[in-house]
């Protein structure tokens, strides 16, 4: 069979491509027939989202926990809890999702971006200080790309300033964070249940708290009179459940899988760090720090040389402060890392992680074709 990248005419490695997600799940099956036979489905106050806020605080070891329709809405009702509006300083990594970004805006209020650390591209502690304003009002800290922000340290520094934390732990549940429940360091904790999420039902979001006032805000502002306008459906918790018990072991098993990868990688392809103690990533893009000169391709060249071998590789974020007018923001110093980030990561979609022990053989034969042909890949780009 020939070695060729399939990029250049060869067999792919993987020719089905990445895996679908969801994937089948016979639980979540059964739970969505019992549900629609009962009529449970279809009604405003059933059993399932109720039931399954209980199951979310009992998971993370809080007092609260409350649903809603996306995690993009979670950060700003979280955000409004904390009092955050016009004229008020956010501040956030300078790579970050872009929503978040917007959703500060939104408010009326500033984003104010530092930089990450080196070895892992999240938020770096060490820069929050120097960005604190008497106008600052929160900070929002989110787990990215299987690293982890040192929450312990956040918390001192925030709490220090009398600055509230929103802990965005939507790519990462079941991540342990210090000991604890990612997303239940932050005075309030945010997840994302959105159609490519490790805990998915298409769309939604939840807040962990540990404060009833925080819990009373953020209940309320998603009400209007009787019905909260932007809630998640019974349908969709009915799904949601039996993803939450089973999500430990989900967990344990891609971080073997991506233990096996990361043993595998050729020069150029770096994990992120983390070396945060007690604590455990729960991978839903794998971050990886790209080196075109080691690995001997262009970023983008690589993406479309492991996509065509069925493997799904993407860039990943644009750095918030790259392209945007400098009065969309306040920058707090420079931000070489978050610069770094922008023109080098790439991260690995999680559904692969769910498979076996070949599968991770396969992304790695993968990645080593690539490499192993960088010459003629390069040599053959229009």
């Amino acid at each position: 069979m020939s070695d060729l990248p399939a990029l250049l005419g060869g067999p792919p490695v993987r020719p089905a491509g990445p895996p679908p997600w969801p994937p089948p799940d016979p639980d979540v099956q059964t739970a969505l027939a019992a549900a629609v036979a009962a009529g449970e489905w279809g009604r405003y106050h059933g059993p399932h989202v109720a039931g399954l806020e209980a199951e979310l605080a009992a998971a993370h070891q809080v007092p609260h926990a409350l649903t809603c329709a996306s995690g993009t809405l979670a950060v700003e009702a979280a955000l409004r809890a904390l009092k955050v509006g016009p004229g008020d300083e956010v501040v956030l990594a300078a790579y970050e999702y872009e929503s978040t970004f917007l959703t500060v805006h939104a408010l009326g209020a500033r984003p104010v971006l530092v930089d990450v650390a080196p070895g892992n591209w999240n938020l770096d502690p060490a820069g929050l200080e120097a960005a604190f304003s008497p106008s600052t009002k929160a900070v929002v800290c989110s787990h990215l790309h299987g690293g982890i922000v040192p929450m312990r340290e956040v918390m001192d520094i925030a709490h220090r300033h009398t600055v509230g934390v929103v802990e965005d732990a939507a790519q990462c549940p079941g991540a342990t964070v210090q000991g604890r429940p990612a997303g239940t360091w932050g005075d309030i904790g945010t997840l994302s249940f959105g159609g490519s999420k490790l805990l998915t039902a298409g769309r939604g979001g939840a807040f962990l708290l540990h404060d009833p006032q925080l819990f009373q805000r953020a209940k309320l502002w998603l009400h209007r009179g009787l019905q909260q306008w932007a809630p998640l459906s019974e349908l969709q918790a009915v799904a949601l459940r039996p993803q939450l018990a089973k999500l430990p072991t989900a967990t344990a098993h891609r971080a073997s899988i991506v233990r096996l990868l990361f043993d595998r990688l050729p020069p150029g392809l770096t994990p992120f760090e983390n070396a945060v103690t007690d604590s455990t990533p729960a991978y839903y893009k794998v971050g990886f720090r790209y080196d075109p000169d080691a690995f001997g391709l262009p970023r983008d060249l690589f993406v479309r040389a492991l996509r065509a071998e069925g493997v799904a590789f993407d860039a990943g974020f644009n750095a918030l402060h790259v392209g945007r007018s400098p009065s969309r923001f306040r920058a707090a110093g420079p931000l070489p890392h978050a610069t770094a980030a922008h023109a080098g990561c790439v991260v690995l979609h999680h559904p692969v992680l769910s498979g076996t022990a070949a599968d991770a053989a396969q992304v790695a034969e993968a990645v080593a074709k690539v490499h192993r042909h960088r010459d003629a890949l390069r040599s053959d780009r229009p």
